[in-house]
């Protein structure tokens, strides 16, 4: 009977005290916290002060403070930030940063020369932000979009930036009261870029980025490629133009589709057929917009050959060189300084050269007649076509 009381009081006892000699502290774990709060770790059971020589709270294996004989001794990282109650042994920190995120232990040795340990956790929630943007594409002049920040943590500014530069509001760019959001309306391609909010507390700062895109095109549709090009050669035309997405394109031959759907359109061995209008038609998908440019080739004979210009110069240069030659002859004949002969001329040149021959003799044989006779001097009457001789009663006619 005497055993069973002492078995019973040592059991009691045991149950009282024995969680001090030897057995781990209940210690309460406190709830998450943010940047920039305050955190008091409490125990269930604290021992007597009375018994407790040495008391440390440990973040990790990193001593944050002791307590000896009632002096304080903090570790110079924790310093104005940590605190221990001499009496419950709770410990404080201020200013709390992710961080202070982990296990905190506490170790006791009691004047019994026993030592207590207990241990918990803490979670600081880091200052974050993310942003949330429109889903659907955007077009220009058409669309509008939101961008949403949304985070955690101690928030005391938030900034709004874009392409790293500070953005402003404007007819366009309108923010919320609270700043956590932007609106934009309606887009413009000048509005595309990457876009930042950077959320900041006095203990630390976060960004989110969101790429904005906005589309826009096809415009300024071009072709490159030569305009005139020999006979037999290979030829590229490249065409191109300004949109987001990167346009579609489709060639056309003198309005007949060539089922060409890339940039370059090329022709391996030109011919004659070969000349002509090739229109290249540029098609954005999104924006549901096209735009088409058109290109004038031209194939000549190889080896150089003259052009259709050239031939038509030459020709016109001929023609009036004929048309100057002609009018000179016409001017040289007005002037007469180039005769104009017909057959009667020709007739009437040859028989007066043989009637100046004829009265030559004649005019001769009268002489003779004149002489033998004994008669004067006969008169003699020339003319164009005929000489009259007359002597005595006789008259001879030629």
């Amino acid at each position: 009977m005497m055993v069973s009381y002492r078995l019973y009081w040592t059991l009691w006892i045991l149950s009282c005290f024995g969680q001090y000699l030897g057995q781990d502290l209940q210690i309460h774990e406190p709830p998450n916290k943010e940047e920039g709060d305050i955190v008091v770790f409490t125990l269930d059971n604290p021992p007597p002060s009375t018994s407790i020589l040495i008391t440390q709270w440990f973040f990790g294996t990193l001593l944050i403070i002791t307590v000896a004989s009632g002096v304080t001794t903090e570790n110079p990282a924790y310093k104005d930030r940590a605190s221990v109650n001499s009496n419950t042994l709770a410990l404080t920190l201020l200013n709390l940063r992710h961080s202070d995120s982990g296990i905190y232990r506490l170790s006791v040795t009691t004047s019994a020369g026993e030592t207590l340990t207990g241990e918990t956790s803490l979670q600081v929630e880091k200052l974050s932000v993310s942003l949330i943007g429109p889903e659907e594409p955007l077009i220009e002049g058409e669309s509008s979009a939101n961008i949403t920040s949304e985070g955690n943590g101690n928030i005391t500014s938030v900034q709004w930036m874009k392409n790293n530069s500070s953005l402003s509001p404007s007819n366009s760019i309108i923010f919320s009261p609270d700043f956590r959001s932007v609106s934009i309306s309606p887009v413009q391609r000048s509005d595309s870029g990457e876009y930042q909010c950077i959320y900041t507390n006095p203990f630390n700062s976060e960004t989110a980025t969101y790429s904005l895109i906005i589309n826009y095109g096809p415009e300024g549709v071009s072709i490159k490629g030569q305009d005139v090009v020999d006979l037999g050669v290979r030829v590229s035309l490249s065409c191109s133009a300004n949109s987001v997405p990167s346009a579609s394109f489709r060639w056309m031959f003198n309005g007949t589709d060539t089922g060409v759907t890339t940039d370059t359109f090329t022709i391996d061995k030109t011919d004659f057929t070969h000349s002509g209008d090739y229109d290249c038609t540029a098609w954005n998908n999104v924006t549901n917009r096209s735009a088409t440019q058109r290109h004038a080739l031209l194939v000549k004979v190889s080896g150089g050959g003259l052009t259709t210009g050239a031939i038509v110069g030459i020709v016109i240069g001929v023609l009036v060189a004929v048309s100057g030659i002609c009018g000179l002859i016409v001017y040289l004949i007005k002037t007469k300084k180039i005769p104009v002969l017909n057959k009667e001329q020709k007739g009437q040149g040859s028989g007066a050269s043989q009637s100046r021959q004829e009265p030559d003799s004649h005019y001769e044989e009268m002489t003779n007649i004149q002489k033998t006779r004994g008669d004067g001097p006969v008169p003699v009457k020339k003319s164009q076509s005929a000489i009259y001789v007359n002597f005595g009663q006789n008259e001879y006619e030629n």
